[in-house]
Formats: C-alpha cells, structure tokens, sequence
C-alpha cells in the first residue's frame, strides 16, 4: 500500500483490520495532530501494518479476552508528528527512541521491526484507584506476554506496552515505587510472579 495521497486512501488505511478488535483507524488518532493540524499518516504503511498487527495480536486481543475492554490513549506517530512533539515538549521522545515503538514503520537502529500503543485497561482502573497497585497488572503481562517493554502512567493507570522483534522484557514506571520494576538482568526477572497478580485477577474478574 502506498502512503495515502488523498483522504480515500486515508479512509482506506483506516478500514485496514489489524486483529479482530482493532483497525487502524483508531491507532492513528492523535491530539497533538489534530490541534496542531499535523497528518499522522504512515509513510510506509505495509510496514506500519505489519508492525500493529503483531502488537494486536500478541499483546491487546489477549489483555481484552481476560479483562475485558482496551482503550487505545495514543498509538502510531508519523516521524513527523512525532519530532514536532518532542521538539515543544509534548511528552513525545525522539524519533530515534520512537523507531519500532510509537513509529511503527521504521525499525529501530538494530533493524528490529515493533510498534507501541499506550492504553488504559477500562476494567483494572478502579482497582488501580482503589488500591494504588500498577504492579499486579505489570506482573501479570511480564508472566503471561511476549512484551518488549512496558511503562505505567499515574493518570488512569495507563501504560505503554511495545511489542518488538528480539523483545527487551523491560518493565518501567512513574508511579510510585518510580523506576525499573524488572529488566533482564535484575533477580526478580525471572520464575512465577502469580502471587503478586492473583488477587487484581479475582477483583476484576468478578467485577
């Protein structure tokens, strides 16, 4: 597919299926594009699909299956839309740290292919502010997940959750206990961590 040149190609774009929950049209959506009148169109496409259909795949239809409904926060970035984040301080990186995560169609400097979408799991957020515990659900994927890597946010407990070619396993937050959860050379890294999710899985199940 060609990058689209008018808005039926866009419209075309966006019909594309990445899984059985998701197209594409709702991983181009952006804020930082629509109030700043920037395209957040893929300048390859095939790549950009190919990247967001292993993300859907792999990553959120399994998270919806057992907790019901993902909302996607931000996902695909235009090289772009991206630079003019980082550049006015939007909470974007640069697009070299956004290659195979939030830029889905330029591989990162090692040539793996990955694509990132940042996401709220509409179900755990009551029990994220009822309890303050991001861990659970940061355990829970580390466990059960190909991730590559993942990142909590304060605001409904939203997280980045990547996947990529030769996956990093890297767990990371700003919330509170700040900092690197899990990385593969830390003791925690490995063996079964389900005493540490057991009780988010109860809760939100039988909410």
């Amino acid at each position: 597919m060609r990058k689209p040149a008018s808005m039926k190609g866009l419209e075309n774009l966006g019909r594309v299926q990445l899984s059985p929950s998701f197209f594409m049209r709702e991983m181009l959506y952006s804020e930082i594009g629509n109030f700043y009148g920037i395209p957040n169109i893929p300048d390859y496409p095939d790549i950009a699909i190919e990247a967001g259909q292993k993300l859907c795949t792999a990553l959120l239809e399994p998270l919806q299956d057992t907790f019901g409904r993902v909302s996607i926060r931000s996902a695909y970035r235009s090289p772009t839309l991206n630079k003019y984040g980082n550049d006015n301080k939007l909470n974007c990186a640069s697009n070299e740290a956004n290659y195979a995560k939030h830029i889905w169609d330029y591989r990162d400097g090692d040539g793996n292919l990955g694509a990132l979408a940042t996401i709220v799991v509409n179900r755990f957020i009551p029990y994220y502010e009822e309890t303050g515990d991001w861990q659970s659900m940061a355990w829970y994927i580390h466990d059960k997940l190909p991730y590559s890597t993942l990142y909590f946010y304060p605001k409904l407990a939203a997280f980045n959750i990547g996947w990529r070619e030769n996956p990093e396993k890297r767990i990371d937050s700003f919330i509170i206990p700040k900092g690197c959860l899990t990385k593969s050379d830390m003791d925690n890294h490995t063996g079964d961590h389900s005493v540490l999710y057991s009780r988010m899985i109860a809760a939100i199940t039988a909410s």
